[in-house]
């Protein structure tokens, strides 16, 4: 499994889900443009000193990256409103998880690209999960279901 952050725009939210990255061993994707520079002290202080242990590519937009992607990836795409239960989806290993912005997530020409559409249910007013924490959920959610978690308990 591999995360996707597509044009993020708050470092301490990339910062954190690349820490999340590197304590599972999965590799980050950044698709630019940022909203912040890699070298943003807020991006380095929530990664903390993990970042040498992080797998990163970084892609200049959204086509470069989609000319990169090996032929057996699966992308599945994310929404705060639309989509089925991310714990009613079978995940892969092969699975890309894509997440949109934290102001406007994925553009519709984005999700079209993908069958699969998943969401974290939210009840009450709140609009949205924080991007770090939504990673961290369908991540470890995608990694129970494959098995990888049964790989590593007891360390």
């Amino acid at each position: 499994m591999q995360v996707v952050l597509y044009q993020p725009r708050i470092p301490p939210n990339t910062g954190a889900i690349a820490r999340l990255c590197a304590a599972t061993g999965t590799t980050l994707h950044l698709v630019g443009p940022l909203g912040f520079s890699l070298e943003d002290k807020h991006l380095k202080r929530a990664g903390l000193d993990y970042w040498p242990h992080v797998s990163l590519n970084t892609w200049n937009n959204w086509e470069e990256f989609r000319q990169n992607l090996p032929s057996s990836a699966r992308l599945i795409m994310t929404s705060a409103r639309k989509g089925i239960c991310y714990a009613d989806h079978n995940y892969l290993p092969q699975d890309f998880l894509v997440f949109g912005p934290e102001t406007w997530g994925l553009p519709e020409n984005i999700l079209e690209q993908s069958p699969t559409l998943i969401r974290i249910p939210i009840w009450g007013k709140v609009r949205s999960l924080n991007l770090s924490t939504a990673a961290g959920i369908i991540l470890y959610e995608g990694y129970r279901q494959t098995g990888r978690l049964k790989s590593v308990s007891g360390q």
